[in-house]
Parts: C-alpha cells; structure tokens; sequence
C-alpha cells in the first residue's frame, strides 16, 4: 500500500523561509503544501512486522496549525465494496479498537476533530474502491490531543502493571 500523510505544520518546520537540513521544510509553514518524508509507514512496519516492504510512503505539510489526514491505498487480496471496508473499520471501532479508532460517516472537515481523544477516525464517506480490490481510505487524527491521550493510555498501563 500507499499512503500520504496531509500533515498539519510542526515545530520541525520554519515559520518564515530559513536554513533547514531538508531545504522543504526551510520553507515558510503557514505558506505552503510541503512534500517531505514520514517516519508513518515505518512505524507500521514496526508494529506490523507481516507488512514490512508492502507499504510506503511520504507526508505533505500543509498550512493548518492542527489535525491531520491519512490518505491509504491498498490492493486487497479480496474483492471488496466501500460498504464492505466501511463495515469492517466500524465493528473494529465499536470492539477491539473503540477508544481508538471510529467511523464517522458525516462529512466533517478537519477543524471538526480539533481535540479528538481518538488515534484514527475513518471517514466513511470518503472510502472508494475501483475496480474490486483497490480501497482508498481517509483516516483524521489530532496529531497533538490524540497522541497525548495514547501517551496518557500508556501511563495507566505501566502503572497498572507497577512497572
């Protein structure tokens, strides 16, 4: 698979144009869409070591202070519908992955999921699929609030444990 991260700027970024290791990101944030890498696809990799060297990937910085967007195409092994890739995401929102992930099927904008304790929302309405077994999947994510609240998640956890 493929995937894009639409990625609001960083601190990693120049508000203005200057000096930068990646001459993109010496680019002025707040004034540009920036093609550059993402550590995302290896991260999956990590976790997922069965999709090592099936994904890949890169990021786009765009000039919005908050909340981002994935951008997922795969080929499934499978035939499949937009219905039927919707309805997987959202029996694995309301189950094993609630609190996590969620389906939502109303058209929102990014600034709706400002604040969103959620590492990945599906938007439904988005998903496309051609010809039987190629899916695209849009996913938002606060990239600030939710991976607070992962962190948080992980706190409780080795306390739990009493790690």
């Amino acid at each position: 698979g493929l995937m894009t991260t639409i990625h609001s700027y960083t601190n990693d970024q120049r508000i203005l144009d200057l000096p930068h290791k990646d001459l993109r990101r010496a680019r002025a944030a707040g004034m540009s869409m920036i093609p550059t890498t993402t550590g995302a696809a290896k991260a999956v990799s990590l976790v997922l070591p069965e999709l090592k060297g099936k994904l890949d990937g890169m990021a786009i910085r765009v000039p919005t202070p908050n909340v981002s967007l994935i951008d997922l195409v795969v080929e499934t092994e499978k035939e499949t519908t937009a219905e039927e890739v919707n309805t997987i995401f959202e029996e694995a929102a309301n189950k094993e992955l609630k609190g996590i992930l969620r389906m939502e099927k109303l058209p929102l904008v990014s600034v709706d999921f400002n604040g969103d304790e959620d590492s990945s929302i599906i938007d439904g309405p988005s998903t496309k699929v051609l010809d039987k077994n190629m899916v695209k999947v849009l996913a938002w994510y606060d990239n600030e609030w939710g991976y607070s609240t992962r962190t948080k998640d992980l706190l409780k956890f080795i306390v739990k444990k009493g790690i």
